[in-house]
């Protein structure tokens, strides 16, 4: 499975980004799906996930402004980012696996290359 990123840029805090993530499987409506970012000097670390049945779980400093969801028909997961700070400025990626989901990297096997979020102050 490929995974493809993309939606980021520069924005003011308040703002809001799509960020959007297409992957290349026959069985995407299987696929447990998920968004981590990684600020500089920073380990990655989790900001939302789905389970292909449509659970969703976020990192407390999204709840309320990010949202995650997907599209089976066009194989591409979503994140709408709302009310943007400028601490949420990272790159971030796309993650997917089959078996496993949860907010642990190790759980997902398939990335994304990642995709630049920078929110000014």
């Amino acid at each position: 499975v490929q995974l493809q990123a993309f939606g980021g840029g520069l924005v003011q805090a308040g703002g809001s980004l799509r960020l959007s993530c297409a992957a290349s499987t026959r069985t995407f409506s299987r696929l447990n799906m998920a968004w981590f970012c990684q600020a500089p000097g920073k380990e990655r670390e989790f900001v939302a996930a789905q389970h292909w049945s449509g659970s969703t779980d976020y990192a407390d400093s999204v709840k309320g402004r990010f949202t995650i969801s997907r599209d089976n028909a066009k194989n591409t997961m979503t994140l709408q980012m709302n009310n943007l700070k400028p601490e949420d400025t990272a790159v971030y990626y796309c993650a997917a696996d089959f078996r496993v989901w949860g907010r642990s990297r190790a759980a997902y096997t398939y990335w994304g290359q990642g995709t630049q979020v920078t929110v000014s102050s």
